[in-house]
């Protein structure tokens, strides 16, 4: 078995597929409407295979998720670059381009080497090897 894909609320559609497309090299599919039910969304692609679902509809209220304080559910994305460098590049790229990092790129307790930043709708995307 595999995870088919994950998907994410957004107001701003076409803002989160271009920060997927230009900082995580995501293909973005055709845009799906809906348009009795107003509902748009894209599945971006990633180099080995995985999809990330993202859709907008009117109706969906804000996520009580807070950056700054964690809650259940899912948290995070965990996207891999490959290398420590890597890591280290994009982290410094997205903090240029005006993301916020709330986790510096360090070696965690269990293995990991990881930054963590968040996307222009403040989802957690923990950058790994």
């Amino acid at each position: 078995m595999k995870i088919e894909h994950v998907a994410i609320w957004t107001f701003e559609l076409e803002r989160l597929k271009a920060f997927y497309v230009k900082h995580f090299h995501a293909v973005a599919g055709e845009k799906y409407v809906n348009t009795t039910k107003g509902f748009h969304s894209y599945f971006l692609r990633f180099n080995d295979g995985a999809r990330l679902e993202i859709m907008q509809m009117p109706g969906i209220v804000p996520s009580i998720n807070s950056a700054n304080q964690q809650s259940t559910g899912l948290i995070h994305l965990a996207i891999s670059v490959g290398t420590q460098g890597e890591v280290d590049v994009l982290t410094e790229r997205l903090r240029l381009d005006g993301y916020h990092v709330i986790g510096e790129p360090r070696w965690t307790g269990d293995g990991y080497y990881e930054s963590v930043v968040l996307d222009p709708d403040n989802n957690r995307i923990e950058i790994t090897i």
